[in-house]
């Protein structure tokens, strides 16, 4: 029913709560950071996003009225509940300790909170401030991507978080310990090899929670090069095998030529192999090419 209920008239609403008002922290008097004796509020209280936070107040059988309040809004005074947020709830209220709790903490729940006591002499405040912690999300990282060797790649990978998550990027597909790349939201390579394509991860991490991590695949194109091809000498009427061996992304196509006229004698791919007669038992020229 609220503070008022449905007993007041709206004047006499606003003149009971201005008058609450005035006894619970009356004008004039400084917020201050409690004495050596009450009210006693916690340390910084932090939480994660999503949590409930609790935050207690010390008092004694001097005080004779007690409230919460966050910067210059009341959250409850004594039972009546002030806040229209159904998240704040009272926890505690004896004669030395007065306590609520903030359920399902978000970021904007962030800030100072003071408990504020009346007692037979002046009032009395302590302050606590409550700090909201935010596990590590990426928000934004590039997509998959296939260059030529020797172009100029730049990933980029964004992260949110409270405290700032520690952005890496680390390349998985060489050696155990020898990963570490960078330590920035931005990964730049300049004229890139072959041997460094394959999966980045980028890992943001801030100590709230386990590390979000995500993944980049850079293709590296590179033209085809041979690099084992060998002759075979057999018998007139035997069979014959003729192989070589090359590397190219994408995947080269290989071709067999007999000397120097190039006439085409077979269309392989990958690694060929291909039966030899003896019209055929000459040398033969390898040629291979990407067909990107």
């Amino acid at each position: 029913m609220g503070v008022c209920g449905y007993l007041f008239l709206p004047w006499k609403c606003f003149v009971v709560v201005s008058l609450r008002l005035l006894f619970l922290v009356p004008t004039g008097v400084p917020v201050r950071s409690g004495d050596a004796t009450f009210p006693k509020a916690m340390d910084n209280v932090t939480v994660r996003q999503g949590e409930s936070a609790t935050l207690r107040c010390t008092i004694d059988d001097r005080v004779t009225r007690v409230a919460w309040l966050n910067r210059s809004t009341i959250l409850y005074a004594g039972n009546d509940k002030w806040s229209i947020d159904p998240r704040v709830i009272i926890l505690v209220n004896t004669p030395t300790q007065y306590s609520i709790m903030i359920q399902n903490v978000d970021v904007y729940d962030e800030g100072p909170y003071t408990c504020s006591v009346q007692t037979d002499n002046h009032p009395k405040t302590s302050r606590v401030h409550l700090i909201v912690q935010v596990p590590p999300q990426i928000m934004n990282i590039s997509s998959d991507i296939t260059v030529n060797e020797g172009s100029s790649v730049t990933l980029l990978c964004l992260a949110i978080g409270r405290p700032e998550p520690t952005v890496t990027w680390r390349h998985l597909s060489v050696k155990e310990g020898q990963g570490f790349v960078s330590e920035d939201e931005y990964l730049e390579i300049s004229d890139i090899k072959r041997d460094q394509s394959g999966e980045y991860e980028c890992s943001a991490l801030n100590d709230v929670a386990a590390p979000d991590v995500r993944k980049v695949k850079i293709t590296v194109n590179y033209p085809p090069y041979i690099s084992k091809a060998k002759n075979t000498g057999v018998s007139v009427g035997q069979k014959g095998i003729l192989s070589c061996e090359a590397s190219a992304v994408p995947t080269a196509e290989f071709q067999w030529f007999k000397e120097d006229t190039r006439k085409r004698l077979w269309k392989l791919y990958l690694c060929g192999y291909k039966q030899a007669w003896e019209h055929q038992r000459q040398h033969h020229t390898v040629w291979a090419w990407s067909s990107h």
